[in-house]
């Protein structure tokens, strides 16, 4: 409802302000006699108007009260000096500067308005999203939720279930030394080595992309996990020999930890990744 009533405003404004420049137009045309005079005040019109759009409608305001106080001391010098009649010309530019600058204001109230309410649509749908859109990995949510079930499955069936966290050693120094956009890339490049080295029943999620932490849920037990995480630092250990080296000038170098769930232990999955970031003090 607040969308609906900001587009109201801005479509509002927008017809306004169409209105005011077409009437202000027909008016100057209308008196050959006056017609640099009033393009002059028209000029002056649309200048306040563009200020007030780009900073606040104070600024606006004040802007008017100038040009109101200058033209009245015009309109006070055309008639005592040169003795010329208060008519409709001097009337018309004190109603109309003041009705562009209002215009003005609404429409970028309304379109200021939908720019928040968009941003905050975006921030929800960030929040909401389970995949993260440059790796296409699940992310905590997703851990959250898909964690809670497989907890359930290990202890009705007894089946042995196992967390891997992987960080980057050295991240904070390596984030100096390449761009945001390489980054990127070796965040990516490292999900997808670490997807190939884990079985299609596991799961693999993005646990945290600013310092990055990746986490598995494997269906094994702890010495399966060491498996797993040998494989992994073997394949790292090849590409920092080959393609790491050339594409960002720096080896990346994993630290990996591992916890098998225990109930009696962990009773969430938050405490499930709070137990197996422990196990990464002890990868040095």
């Amino acid at each position: 409802m607040s969308r609906f009533r900001s587009s109201i405003v801005s479509d509002a404004a927008f017809l306004l302000f169409i209105l005011a420049a077409l009437v202000s137009i027909m008016f100057t045309s209308s008196n050959p006699n006056l017609y640099l005079q009033n393009i002059i005040f028209l000029n002056v019109a649309f200048l306040i108007a563009v200020i007030t759009y780009f900073t606040t409608m104070t600024t606006g305001l004040i802007l008017n009260i100038l040009f109101i106080f200058g033209y009245g001391t015009f309109t006070l010098y055309q008639t005592v000096v040169v003795g010329g009649v208060i008519g409709t010309q001097n009337y018309f530019w004190l109603i109309m500067t003041p009705v562009f600058t209002v215009a003005t204001w609404l429409l970028t109230l309304g379109n200021r308005q939908l720019q928040a309410e968009n941003e905050q649509l975006q921030k929800e749908n960030e929040s909401l999203a389970t995949v993260d859109p440059k790796t296409s990995l699940k992310n905590t949510l997703s851990f959250q939720t898909d964690a809670t079930i497989f907890m359930a499955l290990s202890v009705r069936y007894q089946i042995p279930l196992t967390l891997m966290v992987i960080s980057v050693k050295y991240w904070d120094e390596i984030r100096r030394m390449i761009g945001v956009d390489q980054l990127m890339e070796a965040i990516h490049d490292l999900s997808k080595i670490s997807q190939t080295s884990i079985r299609t029943n596991d799961s693999l999620y993005l646990l945290n992309k600013d310092n990055p932490m990746w986490g598995m849920l494997l269906f094994t037990d702890r010495t399966g996990a060491s498996i797993v995480i040998e494989r992994l630092r073997k394949t790292v250990d090849e590409w920092n020999r080959g393609e790491y080296a050339e594409k960002y000038r720096v080896g990346l170098i994993l630290k990996m930890g591992a916890v098998e769930y225990d109930p009696a232990v962990i009773t969430n999955p938050l405490e499930f990744i709070v137990q197996a970031k422990k196990q990464l003090e002890y990868d040095v």
